[in-house]
């Protein structure tokens, strides 16, 4: 996931005036999360294969430029490495329940993408100092595993990016733990929604703003939310790339093309918009504390519509 400045930054470049107005939000009942201990990195065994940045720290990634178009050899890469994240991913979210910590979660992604043969694609990748992202509650995305243990009634994302045989497969699913409100369960469900109507749209020759453009209509209709800040983006050979997709209403040009992947990952909230990115450099947490809910996919564009990488079996 790319995230730009602020939200603000993201609904001007967007060319819109305003979002959905400020009023009272039903937020439900949520237990605030903030950061706890975090433990030094995991060691990845001599044999993995590794991205570039494991050994030189890189930097912030851009949309602009041409797409990645897959050849069939290329498009099999993807396939496995998308099938070995949502595999994982599945395995992940039923391991995440109450008692478990955010540190364990990472212990268990790690261990089971190394016996994959395959390497945690956030480890390292600009700082980032753990194999996976988990954001509980109030916090929208890029949450550090740490010594937090799951709560009753949590929402928790899990966000699994691997980087099999030279490419990455990323996705992300929220569960529920324990016995979650009302509020919660409409937030997770309806995010979910979102991103199936979203994939519909995806097509060759689509252009690419039509999925922020379903996202937005679908937020509204629910009376949800979208954190603009947080994008899309273009995967492959490498972890982020063009082209950048925008989750809100938006013009900007671009069309799918058979051949590309890129993700698809909106953030709705029952809050306000904004988010704050916490003193760790990476910890997105919503501006008024409410919960967000976030559903990604990695999609190929095919020459018919399109299809959905990450299935688990």
């Amino acid at each position: 996931m790319k995230i730009l400045k602020t939200c603000c930054d993201a609904w001007r470049l967007g060319g819109q005036r305003n979002f959905f107005g400020r009023r009272k939000y039903d937020l439900g009942k949520c237990n605030i999360v903030e950061p706890g201990k975090v433990t030094p990195e995991r060691p990845i065994p001599k044999h993995i294969a590794k991205p570039d940045y494991y050994f030189v720290r890189n930097s912030p990634s851009s949309g602009d430029g041409p797409s990645e178009i897959k050849t069939e050899t290329q498009i099999q890469g993807m396939r496995d490495s998308c099938k070995l994240a949502a595999n994982i991913l599945k395995k992940t979210c039923a391991f995440a329940t109450e008692g478990v910590s955010t540190e364990d979660i990472d212990e268990f992604v790690h261990n089971e993408v190394i016996q994959a043969n395959a390497y945690p694609s956030p480890l390292r990748y600009l700082g980032f100092p753990k194999s996976v992202c988990t954001s509980v509650n109030n916090v929208a995305c890029h949450g550090i595993p740490d010594d937090r243990k799951l709560m009753d009634g949590d929402i928790i994302n899990v966000d699994i990016t691997v980087f099999f045989n030279g490419f990455h497969g990323d996705c992300s699913r929220t569960v529920l733990v324990g016995n979650v409100d009302e509020r919660g369960r409409y937030l997770v469900q309806s995010t979910e929604e979102c991103l199936a109507e979203s994939i519909l749209c995806c097509g060759p020759g689509q252009p690419l703003y039509v999925i922020g453009k379903s996202i937005a209509r679908f937020a509204k209709w629910k009376k949800l939310n979208i954190m603009p800040a947080f994008l899309g983006h273009g995967i492959g050979s490498y972890f982020h790339g063009p082209p950048d997709i925008y989750h809100f209403d938006n013009d900007y040009p671009g069309l799918m093309r058979p051949g590309m992947t890129f993700t698809i990952e909106p953030i709705l909230t029952l809050g306000v918009m904004e988010a704050e990115i916490l003193e760790d450099d990476w910890t997105a947490v919503s501006a008024d504390n409410a919960r967000s809910a976030q559903f990604e996919h990695t999609i190929l564009i095919t020459d018919n519509g399109s299809e959905v990488l990450t299935v688990p079996d």
